[in-house]
């Protein structure tokens, strides 16, 4: 049976994982929490219907109580998913939300269309590459992960389709612009109610990471994998491609912030910038191939 829950936090997960060995640190964090809840209710003079297995009270996985349980399910679950599905390596693809395939100029804007076919075909250049090197052991060692959201995303995640590979899409709740794509892999098709979880799986098994054009977003999550790999708390080789050279000259002065110090010119280091496909294609491949041997 799958459970969503709604309200102020989405966890899509079944009640066959909540019930799984895999689940059991859940299960400990929900029963130690669940006298605070129904203490909280007694308060409050509502009904209480008590259940043996406090995670499957939804009412109560929903509830701010529930709150340290819900968040524990959101990473496990995706967790349990890829390393049973012996996902080790993904490429990352951020990117825009409102980048579509057709040309949309208005007045003062730049077009960026082009970016969602090179995204797409950049994605099935990847996929082909990877299940090409793929073993008996792991048929696509590196699986694109995006957001899971439409433009840019979508093409990451099509791209992949098109390759007749595998994707991921770690989704978000958002009152805009956020639902699931239709080309992500059912199986990996994941469902986040909190950045902070979310964005750990983006980084833990990321060994490249494609920036195209985008906005907060998008600035959030690079600059947040570049700080992390920057301060040594990534301490894996990533490859970090900024896609779109005019986008990202005109976005970030990279060359201010070293010359007011805020940057080491070593942090420039950290990334490349390019405007083609076939370069950021061997970009990563170059560097993949190197994690392949490993």
């Amino acid at each position: 049976m799958e459970v969503t829950y709604h309200q102020n936090d989405s966890l899509e997960i079944s009640d066959e994982f909540l019930l799984s060995p895999e689940a059991e640190p859940i299960r400990r964090v929900a029963e130690s929490l669940y006298p605070s809840y129904l203490s909280k209710l007694l308060k409050r003079k509502e009904k209480i219907k008590p259940v043996s297995i406090p995670v499957l009270d939804h009412d109560f996985m929903r509830s701010k109580e529930g709150r340290w349980a819900r968040i524990l399910a959101e990473t496990f679950y995706a967790e349990h998913i890829m390393a049973e599905d012996n996902i080790e390596h993904t490429v990352v693809f951020f990117g825009s939300a409102r980048i579509t395939p057709k040309k949309v100029i208005k007045k003062g804007m730049i077009d960026l269309s082009r970016y969602y076919n090179e995204c797409r075909t950049l994605g099935k250049m990847i996929t082909e590459w990877s299940l090409k090197n793929g073993t008996k052991k792991s048929v696509q060692p590196f699986v694109i992960t995006t957001g899971g959201g439409p433009a840019i995303m979508e093409a990451g995640n099509r791209g992949a389709h098109d390759a007749k590979g595998k994707s991921v899409g770690l989704n978000i709740t958002l009152p805009m612009e956020q639902n699931p794509n239709p080309y992500i892999s059912p199986e990996y098709n994941f469902d986040f109610h909190y950045f902070f979880t979310r964005k750990f799986h983006f980084s833990y098994r990321a060994k490249a990471l494609v920036a195209f054009p985008g906005g907060y977003g998008t600035f959030d999550e690079l600059f947040e994998i570049l700080t992390l790999i920057q301060t040594k708390k990534i301490s894996k080789p990533c490859s970090i491609v900024l896609y779109g050279k005019e986008f990202w000259d005109k976005a970030v002065n990279f060359d201010f912030l070293v010359s007011t110090g805020v940057i080491s010119k070593s942090d420039l280091k950290l990334f490349h910038i390019c405007d083609d496909v076939d370069t950021a294609f061997k970009l990563i491949t170059t560097h993949l191939k190197k994690v392949l041997k490993k």
